[in-house]
Protein backbone atom coordinates (compact mmCIF):
# COMPACT_ATOMS: atom_id res chain seq x y z
CA UNK A 1 0.00 0.00 0.00
CA UNK A 2 2.76 2.65 0.57
CA UNK A 3 4.49 1.98 -2.55
CA UNK A 4 0.66 3.32 -3.99
CA UNK A 5 1.79 6.41 -1.76
CA UNK A 6 5.17 6.96 -2.88
CA UNK A 7 4.12 9.41 -6.25
CA UNK A 8 3.04 11.92 -3.35
CA UNK A 9 -0.36 12.12 -4.44
CA UNK A 10 -2.91 12.42 -0.90
CA UNK A 11 -5.25 9.58 -0.54
CA UNK A 12 -8.17 8.58 1.64
CA UNK A 13 -8.75 5.45 3.40
CA UNK A 14 -11.43 4.62 1.30
CA UNK A 15 -9.70 5.39 -2.00
CA UNK A 16 -6.53 2.48 -0.41
CA UNK A 17 -9.71 0.44 -0.07
CA UNK A 18 -10.75 0.56 -3.57
CA UNK A 19 -7.28 0.04 -5.14
CA UNK A 20 -6.50 -3.03 -3.24
CA UNK A 21 -9.01 -4.63 -3.00
CA UNK A 22 -8.19 -4.41 1.19
CA UNK A 23 -11.53 -4.29 4.17
CA UNK A 24 -11.06 -0.57 5.00
CA UNK A 25 -9.90 -1.95 8.72
CA UNK A 26 -7.11 -3.45 7.06
CA UNK A 27 -6.35 -0.34 5.67
CA UNK A 28 -6.92 1.34 8.30
CA UNK A 29 -4.90 -0.08 10.57
CA UNK A 30 -1.84 -0.33 7.93
CA UNK A 31 -2.37 3.35 7.49
CA UNK A 32 -2.07 3.82 11.40
CA UNK A 33 1.50 1.56 11.01
CA UNK A 34 2.75 3.57 8.12
CA UNK A 35 1.89 7.16 10.26
CA UNK A 36 4.13 5.61 13.69
CA UNK A 37 6.88 4.82 11.21
CA UNK A 38 6.75 8.22 10.10
CA UNK A 39 6.63 7.62 6.38
CA UNK A 40 3.34 8.97 5.84
CA UNK A 41 1.35 12.00 7.08
CA UNK A 42 -1.86 13.63 7.29
CA UNK A 43 -2.48 15.55 4.19
CA UNK A 44 -5.49 17.61 4.57
CA UNK A 45 -9.33 16.62 3.66
CA UNK A 46 -11.22 15.61 1.14
CA UNK A 47 -14.28 16.96 -0.93
CA UNK A 48 -16.83 16.04 1.11
CA UNK A 49 -20.05 14.16 -1.19
CA UNK A 50 -22.14 14.69 2.38
CA UNK A 51 -21.42 14.85 6.09
CA UNK A 52 -17.87 15.01 7.59
CA UNK A 53 -15.12 15.57 4.85
CA UNK A 54 -13.06 12.63 4.97
CA UNK A 55 -9.00 12.49 5.63
CA UNK A 56 -6.28 12.46 3.14
CA UNK A 57 -2.93 10.81 3.26
CA UNK A 58 0.65 11.02 1.59
CA UNK A 59 4.11 10.17 1.57
CA UNK A 60 6.29 12.08 3.69
CA UNK A 61 9.51 12.70 2.38
CA UNK A 62 11.26 13.87 4.87
CA UNK A 63 10.63 11.70 7.05
CA UNK A 64 14.16 10.13 6.98
CA UNK A 65 17.44 11.25 4.16
CA UNK A 66 19.65 9.45 1.83
CA UNK A 67 23.99 10.41 1.04
CA UNK A 68 24.29 10.32 -2.88
CA UNK A 69 28.02 10.11 -3.42
CA UNK A 70 29.53 10.13 -7.22
CA UNK A 71 33.01 9.97 -7.23
CA UNK A 72 34.89 10.53 -10.48
CA UNK A 73 38.48 10.18 -11.90
CA UNK A 74 39.78 13.20 -10.06
CA UNK A 75 36.39 14.51 -8.21
CA UNK A 76 34.03 13.84 -5.41
CA UNK A 77 30.41 14.71 -5.17
CA UNK A 78 28.15 14.70 -2.34
CA UNK A 79 24.24 15.23 -1.41
CA UNK A 80 22.11 14.86 1.10
CA UNK A 81 18.26 14.14 0.06
CA UNK A 82 15.65 13.20 1.52
CA UNK A 83 13.39 10.05 0.53
CA UNK A 84 11.97 12.11 -2.98
CA UNK A 85 15.59 12.84 -3.57
CA UNK A 86 15.24 16.63 -3.32
CA UNK A 87 18.80 17.91 -2.60
CA UNK A 88 19.60 19.32 1.19
CA UNK A 89 22.63 19.94 1.01
CA UNK A 90 25.45 19.23 -1.03
CA UNK A 91 28.98 19.11 -1.97
CA UNK A 92 32.13 19.24 -4.72
CA UNK A 93 35.69 18.63 -4.07
CA UNK A 94 39.01 17.64 -5.89
CA UNK A 95 39.74 14.12 -4.97
CA UNK A 96 41.92 11.50 -6.89
CA UNK A 97 40.33 8.36 -6.93
CA UNK A 98 44.31 7.57 -7.40
CA UNK A 99 44.65 8.10 -3.64
CA UNK A 100 43.21 4.71 -2.78
CA UNK A 101 39.86 4.05 -0.95
CA UNK A 102 41.40 4.04 2.42
CA UNK A 103 41.91 8.10 1.76
CA UNK A 104 39.29 8.75 -0.55
CA UNK A 105 36.60 6.68 1.63
CA UNK A 106 37.51 8.76 4.69
CA UNK A 107 37.30 11.65 2.99
CA UNK A 108 33.41 10.49 1.86
CA UNK A 109 32.28 10.11 5.18
CA UNK A 110 34.07 13.30 6.99
CA UNK A 111 32.19 14.79 4.31
CA UNK A 112 29.08 13.47 3.99
CA UNK A 113 28.59 14.26 8.41
CA UNK A 114 29.61 17.71 7.67
CA UNK A 115 26.18 17.59 4.98
CA UNK A 116 24.26 15.66 7.41
CA UNK A 117 24.55 18.33 9.79
CA UNK A 118 24.58 21.47 7.34
CA UNK A 119 21.12 19.69 6.38
CA UNK A 120 20.17 19.36 10.22
CA UNK A 121 20.33 15.97 10.14
CA UNK A 122 21.06 13.40 11.99
CA UNK A 123 23.16 10.02 11.27
CA UNK A 124 19.97 8.07 13.00
CA UNK A 125 17.71 9.37 10.39
CA UNK A 126 20.41 8.05 7.89
CA UNK A 127 18.11 5.47 5.48
CA UNK A 128 21.10 4.35 3.11
CA UNK A 129 24.03 5.32 1.05
CA UNK A 130 24.73 5.05 -2.73
CA UNK A 131 27.70 5.47 -4.12
CA UNK A 132 28.93 5.50 -7.85
CA UNK A 133 32.44 4.92 -8.46
CA UNK A 134 34.35 5.04 -11.70
CA UNK A 135 35.07 1.42 -12.93
CA UNK A 136 33.42 -2.27 -13.21
CA UNK A 137 31.46 -2.96 -10.00
CA UNK A 138 29.88 -6.17 -9.04
CA UNK A 139 26.53 -4.66 -7.01
CA UNK A 140 25.76 -7.47 -5.55
CA UNK A 141 28.53 -7.22 -3.18
CA UNK A 142 29.46 -3.54 -3.93
CA UNK A 143 32.98 -4.30 -4.42
CA UNK A 144 34.76 -3.04 -7.72
CA UNK A 145 36.25 -5.47 -10.01
CA UNK A 146 39.43 -4.68 -11.51
CA UNK A 147 38.86 -1.12 -12.00
CA UNK A 148 41.32 0.12 -15.05
CA UNK A 149 41.90 3.74 -13.23
CA UNK A 150 41.20 2.65 -9.57
CA UNK A 151 44.84 1.56 -8.36
CA UNK A 152 44.70 -0.33 -4.97
CA UNK A 153 40.40 -0.41 -5.17
CA UNK A 154 39.79 -3.98 -6.57
CA UNK A 155 37.72 -6.29 -4.39
CA UNK A 156 37.79 -2.92 -1.95
CA UNK A 157 34.81 -3.57 0.02
CA UNK A 158 33.46 -0.02 -0.04
CA UNK A 159 29.97 -1.43 1.81
CA UNK A 160 31.48 -2.14 4.73
CA UNK A 161 33.81 0.73 5.45
CA UNK A 162 31.66 3.60 4.83
CA UNK A 163 29.13 1.16 6.47
CA UNK A 164 30.89 0.85 9.95
CA UNK A 165 30.87 5.26 9.61
CA UNK A 166 27.47 5.70 8.64
CA UNK A 167 25.90 2.80 10.31
CA UNK A 168 23.14 2.41 7.74
CA UNK A 169 22.83 0.08 4.58
CA UNK A 170 25.62 1.32 1.83
CA UNK A 171 24.75 0.14 -2.07
CA UNK A 172 27.62 0.71 -4.99
CA UNK A 173 27.61 1.18 -8.48
CA UNK A 174 29.40 2.43 -11.13
CA UNK A 175 29.27 6.15 -11.81
CA UNK A 176 27.51 5.68 -15.59
CA UNK A 177 24.89 3.91 -14.31
CA UNK A 178 23.80 6.05 -10.71
CA UNK A 179 24.17 8.76 -13.83
CA UNK A 180 21.49 7.21 -15.96
CA UNK A 181 19.16 6.25 -13.07
CA UNK A 182 19.39 9.95 -12.01
CA UNK A 183 18.39 11.68 -15.31
CA UNK A 184 15.37 9.39 -15.89
CA UNK A 185 14.45 9.36 -12.34
CA UNK A 186 14.45 13.35 -12.81
CA UNK A 187 14.05 14.68 -16.51
CA UNK A 188 12.48 11.50 -18.28
CA UNK A 189 10.53 9.48 -15.93
CA UNK A 190 8.07 8.59 -18.26
CA UNK A 191 10.25 7.28 -20.94
CA UNK A 192 11.06 3.67 -20.50
CA UNK A 193 13.69 3.11 -22.88
CA UNK A 194 16.82 5.44 -22.58
CA UNK A 195 20.63 5.01 -23.22
CA UNK A 196 22.52 7.41 -20.89
CA UNK A 197 25.92 7.99 -22.55
CA UNK A 198 28.63 9.81 -20.61
CA UNK A 199 31.94 11.34 -22.10
CA UNK A 200 34.41 12.49 -20.05
CA UNK A 201 37.68 11.01 -19.54
CA UNK A 202 36.15 7.66 -20.45
CA UNK A 203 33.08 6.29 -22.21
CA UNK A 204 30.64 4.69 -20.82
CA UNK A 205 26.74 4.17 -21.11
CA UNK A 206 23.55 3.17 -18.76
CA UNK A 207 20.99 0.83 -19.76
CA UNK A 208 17.46 2.20 -18.65
CA UNK A 209 15.13 -0.63 -20.58
CA UNK A 210 11.27 -1.76 -19.61
CA UNK A 211 11.69 1.31 -17.34
CA UNK A 212 14.65 -0.15 -14.90
CA UNK A 213 18.33 -0.29 -15.21
CA UNK A 214 19.84 -2.82 -16.63
CA UNK A 215 23.33 -4.04 -15.36
CA UNK A 216 24.19 -7.33 -16.86
CA UNK A 217 25.55 -10.30 -15.54
CA UNK A 218 28.57 -8.86 -13.96
CA UNK A 219 27.70 -5.31 -13.89
CA UNK A 220 29.38 -5.12 -17.03
CA UNK A 221 26.71 -4.00 -19.21
CA UNK A 222 27.02 -0.73 -21.11
CA UNK A 223 31.10 -0.75 -21.17
CA UNK A 224 30.93 0.90 -24.56
CA UNK A 225 33.51 2.51 -24.09
CA UNK A 226 35.91 -0.51 -25.37
CA UNK A 227 33.64 -1.42 -28.35
CA UNK A 228 36.20 -1.22 -31.26
CA UNK A 229 35.55 1.75 -33.64
CA UNK A 230 34.52 0.20 -37.43
CA UNK A 231 37.73 0.89 -39.07
CA UNK A 232 40.66 2.13 -36.91
CA UNK A 233 43.56 -0.17 -36.96
CA UNK A 234 46.15 2.05 -35.45
CA UNK A 235 45.00 3.26 -32.29
CA UNK A 236 45.47 1.42 -29.33
CA UNK A 237 43.33 1.45 -26.01
CA UNK A 238 44.91 1.32 -22.18
CA UNK A 239 43.42 -1.90 -22.22
CA UNK A 240 45.39 -3.71 -24.78
CA UNK A 241 42.86 -3.75 -27.57
CA UNK A 242 43.00 -1.99 -30.76
CA UNK A 243 41.01 0.59 -32.06
CA UNK A 244 38.38 0.64 -28.72
CA UNK A 245 36.07 4.07 -28.44
CA UNK A 246 37.38 5.61 -25.27
CA UNK A 247 40.90 5.39 -27.02
CA UNK A 248 39.19 7.59 -29.62
CA UNK A 249 36.85 9.54 -28.98
CA UNK A 250 36.94 10.23 -25.04
CA UNK A 251 37.26 13.75 -23.09
CA UNK A 252 41.06 12.72 -22.75
CA UNK A 253 41.59 11.37 -26.32
CA UNK A 254 40.22 14.58 -27.70
CA UNK A 255 42.42 16.80 -25.51
CA UNK A 256 45.96 14.79 -26.66
CA UNK A 257 45.10 15.44 -30.30
CA UNK A 258 44.80 19.57 -29.58
CA UNK A 259 47.19 22.22 -28.87
CA UNK A 260 47.09 23.56 -25.99
CA UNK A 261 44.27 21.08 -24.12
CA UNK A 262 45.28 18.31 -21.57
CA UNK A 263 41.86 17.31 -19.92
CA UNK A 264 38.73 17.03 -20.86
CA UNK A 265 37.54 20.71 -19.06
CA UNK A 266 40.09 22.73 -21.57
CA UNK A 267 38.82 21.03 -24.42
CA UNK A 268 35.15 22.50 -23.71
CA UNK A 269 36.74 25.81 -22.83
CA UNK A 270 38.29 25.93 -26.32
CA UNK A 271 34.99 25.36 -27.75
CA UNK A 272 33.70 28.06 -25.83
CA UNK A 273 36.40 30.31 -26.94
CA UNK A 274 34.97 29.43 -30.87
CA UNK A 275 38.14 27.32 -31.56
CA UNK A 276 37.67 25.96 -34.95
CA UNK A 277 40.55 22.82 -34.44
CA UNK A 278 38.42 21.82 -30.88
CA UNK A 279 34.60 22.23 -32.57
CA UNK A 280 36.17 20.48 -35.45
CA UNK A 281 37.79 17.53 -33.15
CA UNK A 282 34.49 17.25 -30.53
CA UNK A 283 32.40 16.66 -33.53
CA UNK A 284 34.48 14.18 -35.14
CA UNK A 285 34.64 12.29 -31.31
CA UNK A 286 30.66 12.57 -32.13
CA UNK A 287 30.66 10.63 -35.13
CA UNK A 288 33.01 8.15 -33.98
CA UNK A 289 30.72 7.62 -31.19
CA UNK A 290 27.72 7.79 -33.22
CA UNK A 291 29.53 4.63 -35.28
CA UNK A 292 29.04 2.48 -31.97
CA UNK A 293 25.52 4.19 -30.99
CA UNK A 294 24.08 2.79 -34.52
CA UNK A 295 24.61 -0.76 -33.18
CA UNK A 296 23.64 0.03 -29.74
CA UNK A 297 19.62 1.58 -31.08
CA UNK A 298 19.65 -1.48 -33.28
CA UNK A 299 20.38 -3.90 -30.41
CA UNK A 300 18.22 -2.26 -27.57
CA UNK A 301 15.98 0.00 -29.44
CA UNK A 302 15.83 3.25 -27.13
CA UNK A 303 13.54 6.14 -27.61
CA UNK A 304 15.87 8.31 -26.08
CA UNK A 305 19.81 8.63 -26.02
CA UNK A 306 20.92 11.26 -23.57
CA UNK A 307 24.48 12.72 -23.72
CA UNK A 308 25.98 13.64 -20.54
CA UNK A 309 29.70 13.70 -19.09
CA UNK A 310 32.03 16.94 -19.19
CA UNK A 311 32.61 16.86 -23.07
CA UNK A 312 28.84 17.79 -23.66
CA UNK A 313 29.25 21.16 -22.45
CA UNK A 314 30.93 21.87 -25.60
CA UNK A 315 27.56 22.82 -27.02
CA UNK A 316 25.68 21.13 -29.70
CA UNK A 317 29.25 19.65 -31.88
CA UNK A 318 29.20 16.31 -30.25
CA UNK A 319 25.38 15.43 -30.12
CA UNK A 320 25.47 16.84 -34.09
CA UNK A 321 27.96 14.30 -34.86
CA UNK A 322 26.08 11.88 -32.78
CA UNK A 323 23.03 12.46 -34.71
CA UNK A 324 24.52 12.48 -38.08
CA UNK A 325 25.90 9.07 -37.78
CA UNK A 326 23.02 7.10 -36.03
CA UNK A 327 20.32 8.83 -37.89
CA UNK A 328 22.29 7.73 -41.16
CA UNK A 329 23.48 3.73 -40.41
CA UNK A 330 20.44 2.63 -38.15
CA UNK A 331 17.34 1.50 -39.68
CA UNK A 332 14.82 3.83 -40.41
CA UNK A 333 12.42 2.03 -37.54
CA UNK A 334 14.47 2.20 -35.03
CA UNK A 335 15.24 5.98 -35.49
CA UNK A 336 11.76 6.49 -36.42
CA UNK A 337 10.97 7.99 -32.97
CA UNK A 338 14.48 8.36 -31.08
CA UNK A 339 15.95 11.33 -29.69
CA UNK A 340 19.44 12.48 -29.42
CA UNK A 341 19.62 14.93 -26.10
CA UNK A 342 22.29 16.54 -23.74
CA UNK A 343 21.37 15.65 -20.10
CA UNK A 344 19.12 17.97 -17.98
CA UNK A 345 20.58 17.39 -14.71
CA UNK A 346 24.12 17.70 -15.49
CA UNK A 347 26.92 17.63 -12.96
CA UNK A 348 23.77 16.19 -10.23
CA UNK A 349 23.02 13.24 -12.17
CA UNK A 350 25.19 11.07 -10.23
CA UNK A 351 24.41 11.80 -6.89
CA UNK A 352 20.22 12.31 -7.77
CA UNK A 353 21.28 8.72 -9.33
CA UNK A 354 22.78 7.69 -6.04
CA UNK A 355 20.34 8.89 -3.76
CA UNK A 356 17.42 7.03 -6.13
CA UNK A 357 19.34 4.07 -5.77
CA UNK A 358 19.49 4.05 -1.70
CA UNK A 359 16.18 5.42 -1.53
CA UNK A 360 14.69 2.53 -3.88
CA UNK A 361 16.37 0.21 -1.40
CA UNK A 362 15.20 1.99 2.49
CA UNK A 363 11.30 2.23 0.26
CA UNK A 364 11.08 -1.62 -0.76
CA UNK A 365 8.37 -3.54 0.33
CA UNK A 366 10.59 -5.31 2.27
CA UNK A 367 12.24 -2.45 4.38
CA UNK A 368 9.17 -0.76 4.71
CA UNK A 369 7.55 -4.40 6.04
CA UNK A 370 10.86 -4.54 8.65
CA UNK A 371 9.96 -0.88 9.19
CA UNK A 372 6.19 -1.34 10.61
CA UNK A 373 7.09 -4.85 12.39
Amino acid sequence: MFQLLRDGRPRTRADLAAVTGQARSTVAARIDLLMAAGLIAPAGEATSTGGRPPATFAFAPSARVVLGVDLGATHARLAVTDLASTILAQRELPLLITDGPDLVLDRVAETGAELLREAGRSTSELAGVGVGLPGPVEHATGKPNNPPIMPGWDNADVPAILGDRFHAPVLVDNDVNIMALGEHRTAWPGVADLLFVKVATGIGAGIIADGALRRGAQGSAGDIGHVAVPGVTDVVCRCGNIGCLEAIASGLAVANKLEGAKTPADVVALVRSGDVAASQAVRQAGRDIGAVLATSVSLLNPSMIVIGGILADAGEHIVAGIREVVYQRSLPLATQHLRIVTARTGTQAGVLGASAMAVDQALSSEAVDRLVA
